[in-house]
């Protein structure tokens, strides 16, 4: 289906960059959003209408018209075709979520990632989720795993109160415990010392934030999976930047850790990587 809609931009728009508008929409449940190049000449309309065409499944298309900006991670949407709402349900591994696009951050870009990340905790782990948007990694993991319990932070009170919806749309009660807080404050004061594995997936957060995640970890040790955005041209290897980064910020806490694996999840624009580095701390 996909592939169509990419032959079909390329009919469309022959004379400019019809990859990068193809790589720049998202369908999350049955809304689509779709960012259009600064230099294209693309209309909106015309874009929406291909992708309604192809994707029966969508019932709304809105253009982003800003960046993900502010500690809520909020974009700015225009509505551009089909039902005028930005409340969806998105299905994912076997669950669903229910998300307001306009209100909530949410990339359905991560779907590989959450599952991989459910499939490496082991029975009976404590999991701590220090920016949980409305419940994807962690209700995952509750729904893919045999984790004793699934700590889900986030600082939105919109995006929890969704993330307390999408507890009980999955049946995970009781495993998987909402917390709406600034992820160092909750953990200053209510989750030392308790994880088996921290979850990281704010990449902006992620040096200021990894000494708090460490803290977070038992006296034995665990897991630190810690997502960042990289800059790397042609001749340099992101994954060993991150690394670098990584490291020259756990070595001012003098642990004894090891960053096992780096892999790149997405590419975020020309040179631009999100990577996630997981990391551990013995």
């Amino acid at each position: 289906m996909r592939k169509r809609l990419k032959e079909t931009f390329a009919k469309l728009f022959p004379a400019e960059g019809s990859v990068r508008i193809y790589s720049s929409f998202d369908i999350i449940g049955d809304i689509a959003i779709i960012k259009i190049p600064n230099s294209s000449a693309a209309k909106p309309e015309t874009i929406a209408e291909a992708i309604m065409a192809r994707h029966g499944n969508v019932k709304a298309v809105f253009v982003q018209t800003s960046g993900i900006t502010g500690d809520y991670r909020l974009r700015s949407l225009k509505h551009v075709a089909g039902e005028n709402r930005t409340v969806t349900v998105h299905r994912e591994s076997g669950c669903c979520f229910a998300v307001d696009v306009e209100s909530c951050y949410f990339s359905p870009r991560l779907l590989h990632e959450r599952l991989r990340i459910a499939r490496l905790v082991q029975p009976d782990e404590v999991v701590v989720n220090m920016f949980a948007g409305v419940g994807c990694f962690s209700i995952i993991i509750a729904k893919h795993s045999q984790a004793a319990k699934v700590f889900s932070i986030d600082v939105n009170p919109v995006t929890v109160a969704f993330m307390a919806e999408n507890i009980r749309r999955n049946r995970v009660y009781g495993k998987v415990v909402p917390l709406l807080s600034d992820a160092k404050s909750i953990i200053e004061t209510r989750l030392q010392c308790c994880a088996d594995r921290v979850l990281m997936p704010l990449p902006e957060k992620a040096s200021a934030y990894l000494p708090c995640a460490v803290s977070a970890l038992k006296k034995s040790g665990g897991w630190i999976h810690v997502h960042a955005f990289e800059h790397a041209l042609k001749t340099e290897n992101p994954a060993e930047k991150v690394k670098q980064k990584v490291a020259e910020t756990l070595a001012v806490l003098n642990v004894d850790f090891e960053v096992s694996h780096i892999r790149v999840v997405r590419s975020t624009g020309p040179n631009w990587f999100q990577l996630v580095a997981d990391v551990h701390i013995k």
